[in-house]
């Protein structure tokens, strides 16, 4: 059989494996992650920056846009159950 330039036979697609490889997060790294977390007001900023950063760990980034996403979620389910509480009680009294 006949291949092209690829190694493919004709026909058949090439899918190419990302070149970019972002290194590990050590242990210590997640650690001091995880510990700035549990700061009040500390989290929320760098939540925002480490998501918006280019430059730095993307696992770092994804991890804040999912954390970033998740506190969406949960606030939003938080209005609507104290509005749905809210609103209960308005039609009680």
């Amino acid at each position: 059989m006949e291949q092209n330039q690829y190694g493919n036979q004709p026909g058949q697609q090439s899918f190419a494996e990302p070149s970019i490889s972002a290194p590990v997060m050590t242990l210590g790294q997640w650690f001091i992650t995880l510990l700035l977390m549990i700061i009040p007001i500390v989290n929320i900023v760098l939540l925002i920056v480490w998501a918006a950063s280019k430059n730095g760990n993307p696992n770092r980034s994804n991890w804040a846009k999912a954390q970033l996403i998740m506190v969406a979620v949960y606030v939003l389910i938080w209005v609507l159950f104290a509005g749905s509480i809210l609103g209960i009680l308005g039609s009680i009294g």
